[in-house]
């Protein structure tokens, strides 16, 4: 079964726009078929794909049309609203390790590429980065992100 998604991707007149996206054709996805990654660094960008979706990092692209949801000046609880819980906090705090992981200058490739479902090629122009530059980076962030995760 395909996982179709909304996500919210800058397109290339450089404005956010709404895609429908199909998870199971990601370019992580599209990269490990094509052996240009490791097994190791697909099993580590789904990981954090996971733990960024499960953290709830991603836009919102509904409106909440509750009425106790509309600004009012001051921070507070929409009762019967969503609530950061145990599993998301957790998640938050895997996704911040392992960026801190990949470190400087390696993070904007994998978070678009691992999180945001941008291209290797739309990330390396956004990144106004040399053509093919973007896989050799990835691929770096994505053996340090398996690291973090311990995975083999």
């Amino acid at each position: 079964m395909d996982r179709i998604v909304e996500r919210i991707i800058e397109g290339p007149d450089g404005k956010a726009m709404q895609v429908m996206m199909n998870l199971a054709e990601s370019p992580v996805s599209w990269l490990y078929v094509r052996g240009r990654i490791s097994r190791r660094q697909y099993d580590a960008a789904e990981a954090l794909r996971r733990d960024w979706e499960r953290a709830q990092m991603g836009a919102r692209v509904t409106m909440n049309w509750d009425s106790a949801a509309a600004p009012s000046g001051t921070r507070r609880a929409v009762p019967g609203g969503p609530s950061i819980g145990e599993g998301q906090m957790a998640a938050r705090e895997r996704l911040q390790g392992a960026m801190d992981m990949a470190g400087p200058g390696l993070i904007d490739i994998l978070w678009r590429v691992a999180c945001a479902g941008e291209s290797l090629v739309a990330a390396e122009r956004a990144l106004d980065w040399p053509s093919r530059a973007g896989k050799l980076v990835l691929g770096f962030a994505l053996d340090r992100v398996a690291d973090y995760y311990r995975i083999r």
